[in-house]
This record gives C-alpha cells, sequence and structure tokens, in this order.
C-alpha cells in the first residue's frame, strides 16, 4: 500500500493527502545557498496554504517552513491587534518571544507603522531595539498586508549571527510575505 493509499483509508481525501504530503516533504535541496532554499518554498507553501482556510494555521506552517528551510534562531509573526494599538505574538518557530511590541519601539513596529521591509545588520545599532532574545544579532521585518494595502501583521526574522540577510534572501522573503498577503483576505481568524 502507497502513502497516498494509507492516508485515503484512514478518510483523508484525495486533495488533503496532498497537502499533507507537501508539509511534511517540502522539496527543499538544503545542498542549495539560502535564499535559492527560501525560493524553493514559494510555490510548495502557496499550494499548501491554497488547501486550508485558517490563517493561523497558515502563518504557522509558513514560520515553520522558513525555520526549516533556513535554520534562523527565530522565525514568526506579529499580528496587528487593532482593538489594542499594537502587534500581538502569532505563530513562531523559536525560543519564547514577546508578547506583545508597541508603536515606535523595535524593528516590528518600524515594518509596521512604515509598511516597508527593515533589514537590520546588526540589531545593537537600531534605536529603540526591543531584544526579545539576547542571541538575535541581526534582524529582517517583513510587512503582511491584507488586500486594502493595510499591514495586518509582520513577519519576523532574527538570526544568531550578525549581518545574516543577503539582498537575495530579503528578495526570497519578499517572494513568501507576497503569498501570506495575497491570500491573508479568504482565510478565517476565529479560534
Amino acid at each position: 500500500m502507497t502513502g497516498l493509499e494509507r492516508l485515503m483509508v484512514c478518510g483523508w481525501q484525495h486533495g488533503e493527502a496532498y497537502f499533507w504530503a507537501v508539509a511534511h516533504h517540502l522539496p527543499i535541496d538544503m545542498t542549495l545557498p539560502r535564499a535559492l532554499r527560501l525560493q524553493q518554498l514559494v510555490q510548495p507553501l502557496q499550494a499548501l496554504m491554497e488547501g486550508e482556510r485558517s490563517g493561523w494555521a497558515n502563518l504557522a506552517n509558513a514560520a515553520a517552513a522558513a525555520f526549516s528551510a533556513t535554520g534562523w534562531h527565530w522565525v514568526g509573526f506579529y499580528v496587528v491587534d487593532q482593538a489594542e494599538d499594537n502587534l500581538v505574538l502569532g505563530p513562531f518557530q523559536g525560543p519564547v518571544a514577546c508578547t506583545r511590541l508597541f508603536h515606535g519601539k523595535g524593528v516590528c513596529a518600524a515594518a509596521w507603522e512604515h509598511n516597508q521591509t527593515q533589514v537590520v545588520p546588526n540589531v545593537h545599532n537600531f534605536p529603540g531595539h526591543v531584544a526579545c532574545s539576547s542571541a538575535s544579532l541581526s534582524e529582517v521585518v517583513l510587512p503582511v498586508c491584507n488586500a486594502a494595502g493595510e499591514v495586518v501583521a509582520v513577519w519576523d526574522i532574527d538570526s544568531a549571527e550578525a549581518d545574516d540577510f543577503s539582498a537575495a534572501d530579503v528578495e526570497a522573503l519578499e517572494a513568501l510575505t507576497a503569498v501570506v498577503s495575497k491570500m491573508w483576505d479568504a482565510w478565517t481568524w476565529a479560534r
């Protein structure tokens, strides 16, 4: 019996089995440079997210996929909490993180407020940097926008190495973020 047949016996539909297989065997060639590994994630991540309506589940899979492909120290999302007017911790991979981030404080707030990717080669040189982990030395934060162009979340990625984000890494991360942004309005957010 094939893996697909075993899944179908367990009650999985054919499409569900495909998404399960993609999630467990992302086609990442770990011998390639990091930026190329990230580029390899764009299509399978989009296919994975098209099969799921839960925004929380999709953010969790996006964080896990990027974390697995790169080995960065921390990869995750902060979601805009409109009622509290701050960013609240969403799905992530890595050590325990700050729960809430506020206007004017740190790299995530800068990406949120300016709707612009923030690349910080040395977090100790960023005014107002919020140190959720002392192991983080460089950081990139990408705004996630809904169809109206409003920032609804930020994708925060920390490295334990200084100056660890190349232009090619950032370009690939922006392509992945575009996938998340494009699908955002179709997702449900009930917990």
